[in-house]
């Protein structure tokens, strides 16, 4: 049977390749033919001849179809036992430099070594994001119009900081904990885009990320400063760039991404009390002291510091009232 469908193949691909057109008009010179040199229209009904181009079309797409998923099936169990080979030696490799049967490693599989650690972070980041709920890009951040303490007066035209105690700007959103920051840029394309089509570049500093030959949505200095080897970036559905910044410092809230970027009130910044808990008893008492002496400096009050000075202060006036401390002032 393959035969015979084959004997003509040589024939009809040298008629086709004279079609520029591709199928359509190659299909066109069928028909003509048909109309031109045999009764196929006019010796049969139109019902007839329909059904009989239908009945041969559906048998063939079904042949196609059947063949394509055999080369499906084949080519997944080909991957497959790549993979069941790849983690079989992978093991066998492991075991190896954990009994230290080796002393060392090639460039080559210290290069696999470190791929395989980052694939790891980047399945884990992918898992993170399918997770968290999607943030409307619609929703930009607004500034603060108004206060209702005086004590805020300065907060005023600063940025409202969006659910995820970050910023929400017309091309980017940003979230943060104390210890990373989580970006994520949707680009408007109408094709699924790949790593290779893309510009991320983070460094200690500075962040550039964008399209291959398109002015970058962000390139910019950092608004802290961040460890580049826990800093990972995945491509999530094709579209949109979902990066990960490990902070270094992680006592402070960042009150912008870059430097360019507006300002968000950090005043306004709202932790989750789950959070706090789940840290053990010195590092909360750390975080809840570096929140309250950001507070008091923005408000240009004395922080928890400060006041420990003014009490020694106070207390060695007390004990030494003939001493002059009106010009004492605290650095």
């Amino acid at each position: 049977m393959s035969g015979e469908e084959e004997k003509f193949d040589s024939i009809l691909l040298a008629v086709a390749e004279k079609h520029r057109g591709g199928v359509p008009d190659f299909l066109h010179t069928m028909a003509s033919f048909l109309r031109r040199k045999t009764d196929f229209y006019t010796g049969a009904k139109q019902s007839e001849w329909e059904k009989l181009l239908l009945d041969i079309f559906r048998k063939e797409s079904a042949l196609a179809m059947e063949a394509h998923a055999e080369k499906v099936k084949a080519r997944e169990a080909t991957q497959r036992i790549k993979k069941e080979k790849e983690r079989v030696e992978r093991e066998a490799r492991q075991k190896e430099i954990d009994a230290n049967k080796i002393c060392d490693i090639s460039d080559e599989e210290a290069a696999a070594i470190i791929k395989e650690e980052e694939d790891k972070k980047r399945q884990q980041l992918l898992h993170k994001a399918g997770g968290a709920a999607t943030e409307n890009l619609d929703d930009v951040s607004k500034p603060i119009e108004k206060v209702d303490d005086d004590s805020e007066k300065a907060e005023v035209g600063k940025l409202q900081p969006n659910a995820g105690n970050g910023c929400t700007l017309d091309k980017y959103m940003w979230t943060q904990t104390l210890q990373e920051v989580e970006l994520k840029i949707s680009f408007n394309v109408t094709f699924a885009l790949r790593a290779r089509d893309l510009v991320v570049s983070i460094g200690k500093k500075t962040l550039k990320v964008g399209l291959k030959g398109q002015e970058p949505i962000i390139d910019g200095e950092l608004c802290g400063e961040v460890k580049q080897e826990e800093s990972v970036w995945v491509l999530q559905d094709s579209k949109t760039v979902l990066i990960t910044l490990d902070k270094i410092n992680k006592m402070n809230w960042w009150n912008r991404l870059v430097t360019t970027d507006p300002e968000i009130s950090t005043r306004k910044i709202n932790p989750e009390p789950s959070k706090l808990s789940d840290l053990d008893g010195e590092t909360r008492s750390t975080v809840e002291k570096m929140m309250f002496d950001q507070r008091q400096k923005e408000m240009g009050l004395p922080t928890s510091d400060d006041r420990k000075k003014q009490d020694l202060l106070e207390k060695f006036r007390q004990q030494h009232p003939e001493m002059d401390f009106s010009k004492c002032k605290f650095n």
